[in-house]
């Protein structure tokens, strides 16, 4: 007879939970096909190590894991970091902050006066089917993608966002990220998401704003050239069409963080 008691019961449950966080950060990161991948490795490690007992190929297959544990290391280094960003973060504690915190309205004043510059300026270029990408830090740093274009460090303002993306400035290509509340530079460049779901009808901006938001925590807010439509790219997923209540939405979250 088995003896099963609550540790046992609290290990199981443990691990059930990581390698869900361990699915969902994969799959947000577009690599769901590796994580499939290194499961089905570690059942067959398991079954022929632990249940079938076969020497030569268990100790083949230990040589791997050590060596394989390592390279998954070195491959999915962004990965880690975010995870260990996001474990550490207390966002997830953020109905505590609220109770014992005094200062809300000041906090919404901020709030407000961070998104509703990008809001206009995001519903004037779509209007006039201006391209634009803009990101928000949120925890992880963004100073390797901001040393790639041209350093603004100026307050969020509507007219400035509408002239960097305007169609004949030499940074309408590139991304403008925004940093502490402050547009910290324009011109960036972003890594491209590579990720097959991606409907073909989206262009290069779409694909690099899912891109940081997989490799990062960042929000990327996206503006057609084609179509004028708004996107928002945000947890490794992106958003098409959205309406400018829920542009509002996602960015008044995404500055409700202490680091934007």
């Amino acid at each position: 007879m088995l003896d099963f008691g609550i540790k046992d019961f609290l290990d199981i449950v443990i691990v059930a939970l990581l390698l869900y966080y361990v699915y969902r950060l994969m799959k947000e990161s577009g690599t769901l096909n590796i994580f499939y991948g290194v499961m089905a490795f570690i059942v067959v490690w398991l079954l022929a190590s632990e249940i079938f007992d076969l020497k030569l190929i268990g100790s083949i297959l230990d040589k791997f894991m050590s060596i394989g544990l390592l390279i998954l290391v070195i491959l999915f280094q962004d990965q880690i970091k975010r995870f260990l960003v996001e474990l550490g973060s207390h966002r997830r504690l953020r109905f505590l902050r609220k109770i014992f915190r005094h200062n809300d309205s000041d906090d919404g004043v901020r709030v407000r006066a961070h998104t509703m510059p990008i809001v206009y300026a995001c519903m004037s270029m779509s209007k006039s089917k201006t391209g634009a990408l803009i990101v928000i830090r949120q925890k992880l740093p963004l100073e390797i993608y901001e040393r790639t274009g041209d350093i603004i460090d100026a307050d969020i303002n509507q007219r400035l966002i509408e002239n960097i993306f305007f169609k004949n400035s030499p940074l309408h290509d590139g991304a403008m990220i925004i940093d502490e509340g402050r547009i910290a530079a324009a011109g960036c460049i972003l890594p491209v998401s590579h990720d097959t779901s991606i409907p073909r009808s989206l262009g290069l901006r779409h694909r690099s704003a899912l891109g940081i938001a997989q490799a990062t925590d960042a929000m990327a807010v996206i503006v057609s050239e084609e179509t004028g439509n708004i996107s928002v790219a945000v947890r490794g997923e992106i958003h098409i069409k959205i309406t400018s209540s829920e542009l509002e939405h996602y960015l008044s979250e995404a500055f409700e963080n202490p680091n934007a």
